[in-house]
């Protein structure tokens, strides 16, 4: 926590003295937003910039950005983390408990496999354990770079967090689908309870389609909202507070109470976005189970 700090106020001390009187709202933005550079301590690494593609009135930058690179760094990092733990399950004996990182690895898998998947889905969950398993751990390693110095949180970028949601969608639909059949499937949408007239029916097919459908569009927009509105506010209220030393620095009484009132309460923001790391990494997961078992039992 302490080296996070130090690492947000050299930067924002930085900022301050480069362009003379501190523009707060401007740094918040600076070390938020998707940039084409990526500050490090020795130096600036530039991204190349690519020509647009056009297809039609659409316009694709492909061009890479800081938040893709934090991207590729977080696969990378869950990569080599659980290879080395299965490595280390398949060297023990059979009859041999795992320890260290390969244990702790083995009880979170039992814990979302057992408790969050199979509880959500019901039967055959099994299949869908390796990708709520998958964007847990993807988005908790990017939510934890978000707090460490130089780095940033992809997950606090709203493209980031909705193609993640649409991922999650594609597979809820899909996967309801399969269990329910295209009529079955259907009837999640153009929904009308059974025993009515044909007026009623139709009356209640008028009424609740419209319901149905943008209930379906709502489940991924509050997956992407959630999360990216949570690291975002972590964010800026860490930054805000930091911030506040600079602004008040002219001040000739007070001013080293507020810079010790200011890292005191950063300090406790920074243990807190610890747990909101945690804590909105597992709400995705679970409501991706939640969400795929709503729709295979749909009755």
């Amino acid at each position: 926590m302490r080296l996070g700090l130090l690492g947000l106020i050299r930067s924002v001390a930085d900022e301050g003295t480069e362009e003379g009187a501190l523009d707060l709202g401007a740094m918040i933005m600076h070390h938020l937003v998707d940039l084409a550079e990526w500050e490090l301590p020795f130096f600036t690494l530039h991204f190349p910039s690519f020509e647009p593609i056009h297809l039609g009135p659409l316009v694709l930058d492909l061009s890479p950005t800081k938040h893709l690179a934090l991207l590729l760094v977080a696969a990378v990092l869950c990569l080599l983390l659980f290879i080395s733990a299965a490595r280390s399950l398949r060297r023990r004996d059979a009859d041999q408990a795992p320890s260290g990182w390969a244990n702790a690895v083995e009880t979170l898998v039992v814990f979302f496999r057992d408790d969050v998947v199979r509880t959500n889905i019901g039967h055959g969950a099994d299949a869908y354990t390796p990708y709520v398993l998958t964007v847990f751990f993807f988005i908790l390693v990017n939510n934890l770079l978000g707090l460490v110095p130089f780095m940033g949180s992809a997950t606090g970028n709203l493209a980031v967090t909705a193609a993640l949601a649409l991922l999650t969608f594609i597979l809820v639909e899909v996967s309801g689908m399969r269990a329910l059949g295209p009529r079955g499937y259907l009837g999640t949408i153009f929904y009308a309870p059974r025993g009515l007239n044909p007026i009623a029916t139709g009356l209640m097919l008028i009424i609740m389609t419209p319901v149905e459908f943008l209930g379906k569009l709502t489940k991924p927009f509050a997956l992407a909202i959630r999360l990216f509105a949570n690291m975002t506010a972590g964010h800026t209220l860490i930054l805000s507070l930091i911030g506040m030393i600079f602004v008040f620095s002219n001040l000739t009484v007070g001013r080293w109470g507020i810079a010790g009132a200011s890292v005191a309460m950063s300090s406790a923001i920074m243990i807190l976005e610890v747990f909101v790391a945690f804590l909105q990494a597992y709400i995705f997961a679970m409501l991706t189970a939640v969400f795929i078992g709503l729709i295979r039992h749909a009755h």
